[in-house]
């Protein structure tokens, strides 16, 4: 059995219990590599046996403090559902409409990191300097900034902007990346994080950027037959995994 085929079993046989571990685990994760922005972003996974619901933390919660029990269930009109405290009202709709507009997608997550906003903020966008970036510039798409909570067109417009890709830069405003299962929506996230910190030490050093082919970037992606199957490194999550239960235990409660 090849990596490919082990990931779709594993994300076929995923149990409500597993995806609930699964995201607070990438919550903890997010407290790890600083991607919290106090407690103001988000991730969320769809529910296994319910696909118009989805979990998400609820608002107050720490990223830290996430466990399996606590995350909060939404409905894809972003209207909740259970959980005994509130969720974030931009955060639901974000995520309810890229999960209503790709249903082969089970989870998502947003950051507002500082890379990542500033990437954000430049009009070149995410530039090929990196082999981070390399990695997942063919998905990478851009869109325009909308208060989701004041714009009646923003989640059709996420809808619309997500298209086929699985990563996105909301411009002055953040990062978003989906994927089929866990390790592939983490592989995407960790991949454009560390892009945006490359390119953002790369612009500000007065050096003259040195940037990748096409064809380069185009190989880069492609290996393993990526989009079509899951990126070889989404299995980099199962250690990721091991490091939390050494040293932020606690989220599969």
């Amino acid at each position: 059995m090849n990596i490919q085929d082990i990931t779709t079993q594993k994300k076929q046989m995923e149990s409500v219990q597993e995806r609930r571990e699964n995201l607070a685990a990438l919550y903890r994760l997010y407290s790890k590599f600083g991607w919290t922005d106090l407690n103001q972003t988000h991730a969320a996974a769809r529910v296994p046996d319910s696909p118009s619901h989805f979990f998400i933390k609820p608002d107050e919660l720490l990223m830290e403090e996430v466990t399996a029990s606590s995350l909060a269930t939404v409905d894809l009109n972003g209207d909740q559902v259970n959980g005994d405290l509130p969720v974030n009202p931009a955060g639901a709709l974000i995520h309810a409409a890229i999960l209503g507009a790709r249903p082969e997608v089970n989870y998502s997550a947003h950051t507002h990191s500082r890379a990542g906003a500033a990437v954000s903020s430049m009009s070149c966008g995410l530039l090929p300097l990196s082999q981070h970036a390399g990695l997942i510039l063919p998905t990478v798409c851009i869109h325009p900034y909308q208060d989701v909570t004041t714009a009646a067109d923003e989640c059709e417009a996420l809808a619309r902007d997500i298209g086929e890709n699985f990563a996105m830069i909301m411009e002055n405003h953040g990062l978003l990346t989906c994927g089929r299962s866990i390790g592939e929506c983490f592989y995407y996230l960790y991949y454009l994080e560390t892009a945006c910190k490359i390119q953002v030490d790369v612009l500000s050093s007065g050096q003259k950027p040195l940037l990748l082919s096409d064809e380069i970037v185009k190989g880069l992606f492609a290996d393993g037959g990526v989009p079509k199957n899951e990126p070889s490194g989404a299995q980099d999550w199962y250690p990721q995994l091991r490091w939390l239960d050494n040293n932020l235990p606690g989220f599969r409660d």
